[in-house]
């Protein structure tokens, strides 16, 4: 294996580590007025509590997108500027809404006012939905294949990027990390608002494996491998498999599974990809390739040898951080915080 090759299925790691992770922030994201209630009838301690779950980790999830993106403009410069030129609208709104999620964990509970706790709220709602739609649609135009020219510029619109293909691998990523989210939240917290979850998730779980299983047989249909099938089939499974886990009061297993699924699923879109990085729909001949994309062989050497002392570094940090914070966020805990900060302004 060549390191051009190599650094491919690096940036295949780390977008895995992004969507399973910073998935499952965007699914507690979304499910605050599922979860939470709407409008006059939102519970603020059970909103609390859902945000919670995430509150110690949402911002190191985040931080896989900036290694992989710095990872991506360092190892294969033509890929970068020909995605980030050609998709320039969808990825702005999607940083621009991250930045609103970010600003709204951190400011929500700096007021006790309702309106502004239910304002934030909303931004953090649609700074989760937003992205998780978005990738869904980005990741499946580059699979599919975008119209780039001769200089292997992307020469179409907005609006072809939003075709049925895109559209539909945006909802099965929307519907796919808001599943795995509310088992998250199954996962982490207790009482009324755990056995809430995991009706929600089930009841999600089966919407999602409709649409995705329609994904799966497009995409298994139009790229066409042994790679590719047996990757949809294990997504499937494990999909399959984290519902019933959800059902029979595995949280534990129903997150771990809805993890596999994520991971099979974008590693499927990579080896549909394999060996391009973004196809033409003009000209098979105007593809960015693994080997015309990339950089040079000494920027790779350099790039890999560092990663082999960083990579371990990260995972052993953040798998530290998750042991640290393992424990459930329970109502009790959120009930006797709010008791303590009403005592102190009192």
């Amino acid at each position: 294996m060549d390191l051009a090759t190599l650094w491919f299925g690096i940036i295949a790691f780390l977008f895995v580590g992004y969507f399973v992770l910073d998935g499952f922030d965007f699914g507690v994201g979304m499910s605050l007025p599922f979860l939470g209630g709407f409008g006059k009838r939102a519970d603020d301690v059970t909103r609390r509590q859902i945000i919670n779950t995430i509150g110690p980790v949402w911002d190191l999830n985040e931080t896989w997108l900036i290694v992989a993106g710095a990872c991506l403009f360092a190892s294969f410069p033509e890929w970068y500027a020909s995605l980030f030129s050609g998709f320039y609208l969808p990825l702005l709104l999607i940083l621009l809404t991250l930045i609103m999620r970010g600003v709204s964990f951190e400011y929500r509970h700096q007021r006790d006012g309702l309106k502004w706790k239910q304002g934030f709220d909303r931004m953090i709602m649609i700074g989760s939905a937003v992205p998780a739609f978005l990738w869904g649609v980005a990741f499946a135009n580059i699979v599919q294949g975008v119209a780039l020219d001769e200089r292997r510029v992307y020469i179409g619109t907005v609006f072809d990027l939003l075709n049925p293909y895109a559209l539909l691998g945006g909802l099965v990523t929307l519907l796919l990390f808001f599943t795995h989210g509310v088992t998250f939240i199954a996962l982490k917290t207790d009482g009324q608002l755990r056995t809430d979850a995991r009706r929600l998730a089930f009841r999600a779980g089966i919407v999602t494996l409709v649409v995705a299983a329609v994904f799966l047989v497009w995409t298994v249909t139009a790229h066409f491998s042994l790679a590719v099938l047996v990757l949809a089939a294990l997504a499937a499974v494990s999909l399959v498999l984290s519902i019933v886990s959800n059902l029979r009061g595995r949280e534990g297993w129903a997150f771990g599974f809805g993890a596999a699924t994520t991971l099979f699923a974008v590693v499927m879109l990579f080896a549909a990809l394999f060996p391009n990085v973004m196809p033409s729909t003009i000209d098979p001949a105007y593809s960015l390739t693994i080997a015309n994309a990339s950089s040079s062989q000494y920027t790779l050497t350099i790039m890999s040898w560092t990663a082999l002392v960083a990579l371990p570094l990260v995972l052993l940090y953040q798998g530290w951080t998750y042991w640290v914070f393992r424990k459930r966020v329970t109502r009790a805990s959120i009930e006797g915080a709010a008791s303590e900060g009403e005592a102190a302004h009192a």
